[in-house]
């Protein structure tokens, strides 16, 4: 049996032959769902759970914030997308409770059809105001709204120059549109420009990246992207699942952050289950733009309604955010000692500008093991490899939200500061 130096057996070898390392294909690996493949993960989560290191899927009881019980104990959670800690928000509250009551716990039907309810059309003229578009679509999620955005606006005729650290529901996007793909460096504008100095024949070139990385918290190059998108006349979209109802003095989200208006960039993409405490996603952008993707846009014609609840919720919350300004700033406080107070103890926190905060421990094992002693110690703090992450970059990530105190945040750092002593921990800090 092989022992790793810890003198636990290793995790099974990787059948992907390094697909997923750093300098391995820069596409995704379509069509792996092999008897290979399967058997690798079978063996990998049967190691995982002998060497009593998985920690994920662990049930919430009651609702989700700041503290959460889990098989009856109360655990600080440090890893919710809950941004703004509207989660459980009385007026938020109040109106998915409103909600149901008027018109019950579906829509009953697709948006096309039967599906349309007047709390759906709020919504979107709320966002639509929010962000300062022409108008708004919404679905059930935010991967259903990068489905629909890719799918809906390019095809084999067309290319996409997509981010290397794109998340995975626009390469789902540009896979089921057929569409020729170009990942360029991450956040690499030279990169960008060469790409876009090659011909793109008859089609249309869309650049697409994010507002917020959600594994390293970074933000993308938007002045600088705009300004190539002009020049080399094509198209940009960005998905703002992290950064809406978060970045910007108000908000707004990327474009808010840099000072630069919405309609400089052609499509926006977002979640509604972050920064918004419910469960959907958008696309915004021109009139003309929306009122063709409702007509062409798989997802708005074959996948059911948001339900009333949730968009209802999703409107009282941007009136929270509008009413309650000292949550962003609260947030963005937070995460600024969390981040500071981490360094001072020596981990990588990589690039993160914002409330996502990476402890960057490479090792996969040294990862998880990390994870299962904070979860020990009563701290939820999500492990995330490979593929989520390049090979050798895996990482606990950690979300700072307005709701946490400064006691969450002492606890945290003093949690951390006792996995120094462990040497695989040590090793990879300063």
């Amino acid at each position: 049996m092989t022992r790793t130096r810890t003198g636990t057996r290793a995790p099974p070898v990787d059948p992907f032959g390094g697909y997923f390392a750093p300098d391995g294909p820069a596409e995704e690996p379509y069509g792996i769902a092999d008897v290979a493949s399967a058997r690798w993960w079978f063996e990998y989560l049967r190691w995982g759970f002998e060497e009593d290191l998985y920690t994920y899927q662990q049930p919430v009881q009651h609702r989700t914030g700041t503290r959460v019980t889990v098989a009856g104990r109360e655990m600080l959670m440090m890893s919710s997308y809950d941004y703004l800690g509207l989660i459980g928000h009385p007026t938020v509250n109040a109106a998915a409770s409103r909600a149901v009551r008027e018109h019950g716990t579906g829509a009953g039907g697709v948006r096309m059809l039967t599906g349309t309810h007047e709390l759906h059309r709020k919504l979107e003229r709320n966002i639509a105001r929010f962000k300062d578009t022409g108008a708004v679509m919404t679905f059930t999620s935010g991967y259903l709204a990068n489905i629909a955005a890719v799918t809906g606006l390019v095809g084999p005729r067309d290319r996409v120059l997509l981010d290397a650290n794109a998340h995975r529901s626009l390469v789902d996007g540009c896979c089921l549109a057929r569409v020729p793909v170009s990942r360029f460096a991450h956040n690499d504008l030279a990169s960008v420009e060469t790409l876009l100095e090659q011909s793109a024949g008859d089609g249309r070139t869309l650049v697409i990246t994010e507002g917020v990385f959600s594994m390293d918290g970074d933000l993308c190059p938007l002045p600088e992207l705009i300004e190539l998108k002009k020049r080399f006349d094509s198209y940009l979209l960005v998905d703002e699942a992290h950064s809406f109802g978060v970045l910007g003095a108000t908000g707004r989200g990327i474009n808010q952050h840099f000072g630069l208006p919405a309609d400089a960039v052609d499509v926006w993409t977002g979640s509604l289950s972050k920064a918004i405490p419910a469960n959907g996603g958008f696309i915004a952008g021109s009139r003309a733009l929306v009122y063709y993707l409702q007509h062409v846009a798989a997802p708005f014609w074959f996948s059911a309604a948001l339900c009333p609840a949730d968009a209802a919720a999703a409107s009282a919350a941007l009136a929270v955010i509008r009413e309650e300004p000292h949550r962003l700033s609260d947030a963005h406080r937070n995460a600024e000692a969390l981040r500071a107070g981490l360094q001072h103890l020596g981990y990588d926190t990589g690039v993160s500008q914002t409330c996502i905060v990476p402890v960057i421990l490479g090792d996969d094992e040294v990862t998880y093991r990390a994870a299962r002693q904070l979860y020990a110690w009563g701290i939820l703090v999500s492990a995330v490899v490979a593929p989520a992450v390049p090979r050798g970059a895996a990482r606990l990530r950690l979300c700072v939200t307005a709701a946490h105190s400064d006691k969450d945040l002492d606890e945290t750092l003093a949690a951390f500061k006792s996995l120094l002593p462990h040497p695989d921990v040590a090793r990879v800090c300063v």
